[in-house]
């Protein structure tokens, strides 16, 4: 919990102050105008980059769910892009220059390479399988109540008007 207050304390604290800083250094060694113009432009180009990005993302996703497959790179992607456009609509250097990365296709592929690393080393996967079934095939079982003629299988009928209950709990 204190790692966690951490991480926040820096990230809300700390990079806006690097941040600050560095803007201060840009202005002072060239002049304010210009670094009001590269804040506004690389907001800008950002945004333009980030949309153009995100659409071609949507179009893969939408791919691989109309081919049955599992999107999982092109999630982490739509994410980082996502990520990507908070960074870039932020004031600063440090920010730009990381929203700008996660921009750039090979960037991602290495930031996704970096994240499944760090998923594997934190959380192992058990997967349980019946040994019965063969593993590559799934087995669906399709049932339905039949009502019979003696009292022991017979629902009670309703006396509302009602539909009868449901024996599964499902409506």
């Amino acid at each position: 919990m204190i790692a966690l207050l951490l991480l926040l304390l820096s990230l809300f604290i700390v990079v806006p102050l690097v941040e600050l800083a560095l803007l201060l250094k840009l202005a002072d060694l060239t002049d304010w105008q210009f670094t009001l113009v590269l804040v506004v432009v690389t907001g800008l180009v950002g945004t333009l980059l980030a949309r153009a990005q995100g659409l071609r993302t949507y179009q893969r996703i939408r791919q691989e769910l109309s081919a049955g497959r599992l999107p999982s790179d092109s999630l982490l992607d739509a994410v980082m892009i996502l990520l990507a456009s908070g960074l870039l609509l932020t004031p600063g250097i440090l920010t730009d220059l990381f929203g700008l990365s996660l921009l750039i296709p090979i960037f991602r592929r290495y930031y996704r390479q970096q994240i499944a690393r760090w998923f594997r080393n934190r959380f192992t996967v058990h997967a349980f399988t019946d040994s019965s079934s063969p593993p590559d095939r799934s087995q669906v079982v399709d049932s339905y109540v039949v009502r019979g003629t003696s009292g022991e299988n017979q629902l009670p009928a309703p006396d509302d008007g009602a539909d009868p209950p449901h024996e599964s709990g499902f409506n």
